[in-house]
């Protein structure tokens, strides 16, 4: 049967909310499902219910090892939010709210020890272990001064093993333009933006007082690298980029060429990788890097950019990365899903006048650590799918089930294999 919850209180101790959430059973719902999978359409054999509804402007999830799902949020969901299932049912029952000072952010990460925070500008690390629902501290910044403004100022994170803390600089702007989204504006040579943006940072989880610099910088040309992560299994980081835009608007390019192209990027990041924007994008009907625009290309030549690091697979153009997440080694999924990765779309308005796309998860599997190449479609949105909105997915540590978020809609999903299947 399905909950419906209702507030019961709200309680404020030291800056911090906790919100306890009241429910009573619908009938028609198998156990640990909503009837109607709480509006996913998914594949044969799996169900969701709505973990939550509560959290607005919801980004980027993580599970903790005892199943708490950890939220970083944008807008009015300022701070840190952890949602506990108490009676392991599906559906959250009690929420805590802190970090509200440091303003909204997207991402979030923990270790054995800490809880992270990334507001836009900097990233915070709090005192915490897992099972606890609040942290000990109030945090405290441990890399300032990130670079803000302009086209992308949220910031995503990865935390390796080894206490290494990756972050995303996306870039302040499309191309690197003398006169940004401007008409047939040339692209500046070179791109001094790359020295501090447009890239993934590395940093160590355990320091203090950490600035950006270019010797920190992981890899470069990685425009918005929002969706990172690092495989598991072999410790190597992963991630998936927004492509530039206006191509049509600024370019010329035909409404096919300007919705479609360039592709969303997804391939391995390792150090010193260089995927070439501004210079280059790369055209999913080619699979080829080709020249932009502003640095002389006509969708056509290459130049230099078939020298650039090549991505494993080109999704279609705008349909904006969210968060990567990957399968967990013996999780319950099984079959086709046993290795690889899930990816969350938002997508976006930059097709126009052709119709908006994106709007999904898809998984990709993963051979031996590699990805195949391939994709499939795994959650959509029956009705007007432009609200599902994908902004974050996270697999309990377990893997027993995926936790799916969606800013536009407000809500956390829970997707598990159907009992009995």
């Amino acid at each position: 049967m399905r909950r419906v919850f209702q507030t019961l209180a709200v309680i404020a101790p030291a800056g911090a909310a906790i919100l306890l959430l009241a429910s009573h059973r619908v009938a028609g719902a198998a156990p640990g499902c909503d009837p109607d999978n709480g509006g996913l359409t998914l594949p044969a054999g799996f169900c969701a219910t709505v973990f939550s509804s509560t959290v607005p402007s919801v980004r980027n999830l993580i599970v903790a090892p005892n199943g708490d799902v950890i939220v970083g949020g944008t807008g009015r969901a300022r701070g840190v939010r952890i949602l506990r299932d108490v009676d392991h049912d599906g559906h959250a029952d009690t929420m805590t709210t802190f970090g509200q000072g440091y303003g909204s952010g997207t991402g979030v990460a923990i270790s054995g020890d800490a809880l992270f925070f990334s507001p836009n500008n900097e990233v915070v690390r709090f005192a915490w272990k897992p099972g606890m629902m609040m942290p000990s501290d109030t945090g405290m910044v441990i890399v300032h001064d990130l670079p803000v403004g302009g086209d992308h100022s949220w910031k995503t994170m990865a935390l390796a093993k080894d206490g290494g803390l990756f972050v995303d600089h996306g870039s302040g702007d499309n191309s690197c333009q003398e006169a940004n989204r401007k008409l047939k504006s040339p692209g500046k040579n070179p791109c001094a933006e790359l020295d501090i943006r447009g890239g993934t940072w590395r940093y160590d989880s355990h320091g203090t007082n950490q600035t950006p610099s270019v010797d920190k910088r992981w890899d470069t040309g990685f425009r918005n690298g929002e969706a990172i992560a690092i495989d598991p299994q072999t410790g190597v980081l992963w991630g998936a980029t927004h492509g530039r835009d206006e191509l049509g608007d600024n370019w010329g390019f035909s409404d096919e060429d300007n919705a479609e192209k360039p592709a969303e990027e997804f391939g391995m990041l390792p150090k010193g990788a260089d995927y070439g924007w501004p210079y280059c994008y790369f055209d999913p009907a080619t699979r080829k890097k080709v020249q932009a625009p502003e640095y002389g290309g006509d969708g056509i030549k290459q130049g230099d950019c078939a020298t650039k690091t090549q991505p494993v697979i080109g999704f279609p153009g705008h349909w904006a990365p969210m968060q990567l997440a990957f399968v967990p080694t013996g999780n319950s999924f099984g079959g086709e899903f046993r290795e690889g990765a899930f990816l969350a779309f938002h997508g976006s308005w930059n097709r126009a006048p052709l119709p908006q796309a994106g709007f999904r998860v898809v998984f990709m599997p993963f051979t031996g650590g590699k990805a195949t190449g391939a994709y499939s479609t795994f959650a959509t949105m029956g009705g007007d799918y432009t609200q599902f909105r994908a902004s974050g997915v996270a697999f309990a540590p377990d893997g027993s089930a995926l936790y799916i978020g969606s800013d536009a809609r407000g809500k956390i999903w829970r997707v598990i294999k159907t009992p009995g299947r």
